[in-house]
């Protein structure tokens, strides 16, 4: 989940909903691709193992808020990891290949421990069984890296970097996508106040409505 500051409450994102906004950008990119369809759905689905752990999110009970992604225990995060790419398997196997290799990416950037390398080897086990080389995989997975990361920054407000391309005062630079301007959306809830029960912020997530987030690029 993300968990955005808005004013005196938070806007809590659901992961699934911020890949949303990945799969938009794939379909607004300047450069060609392929296997267009194959990599446009994994980036839309990159973050498909989150999708009902933001239902009923745990509780981080430092902030009295849902955990946010970045603050999610290991051992939550990594077991709905490694479930994620078998979700896509019967839709897509390169699709589930490329999430299975974000996850990867993702795992790649911890400190290693004998249980990232556990899940390492859980992942690369996994693609090799669908029949996928990494080598293969690496073009359209560092496309879905780069939305993945655009996504994040446009709805977080991040600053920096990522395969040559600069995010800095809500820009995209040097400029990406086919149109001078976009517009990406997703849905998120609004949450007031701070809680010490994780039932009462669960039961307060599920009763708000959702409202549209709607964020725009123009070069």
């Amino acid at each position: 989940m993300l968990v955005r500051p808005d004013g005196d409450s938070v806007l809590c994102i659901g992961q699934a909903s911020h890949a949303w906004i990945s799969g938009q950008m794939a379909r607004q990119w300047a450069e060609p691709f392929e296997p267009y369809e194959e990599v446009c759905l994994a980036a839309e689905q990159h973050d498909v193992g989150m999708a009902a752990w933001d239902l009923t999110p745990s509780l981080n009970r430092e902030t009295g808020l849902p955990h946010a992604f970045t603050e999610m225990p290991f051992s939550v995060h990594s077991a709905l990891w490694l479930e994620a790419p078998a979700k896509l398997v019967t839709t897509s196997v390169h699709a589930a290949a490329l999430v299975s290799l974000h996850g990867t990416r993702l795992y790649e950037m911890r400190e290693c421990t004998p249980d990232v390398d556990d899940f390492l080897r859980r992942q690369e086990e996994f693609r090799r069984g669908l029949g996928f080389a990494r080598e293969d995989l690496e073009p359209g997975s560092t496309l879905v890296w780069i939305w993945d990361y655009l996504s994040l920054a446009l709805l977080l407000g991040w600053e920096g970097e990522v395969e040559g391309l600069s995010v800095r005062n809500g820009r995209v630079t040097p400029w990406p996508f086919r149109e001078a301007s976009v517009t990406f959306r997703c849905e998120g809830r609004r949450l007031d106040g701070r809680f010490s029960d994780e039932g009462a912020m669960r039961a307060a997530l599920a009763a708000v409505p959702v409202e549209p987030v709607v964020a725009r690029l123009a070069a």
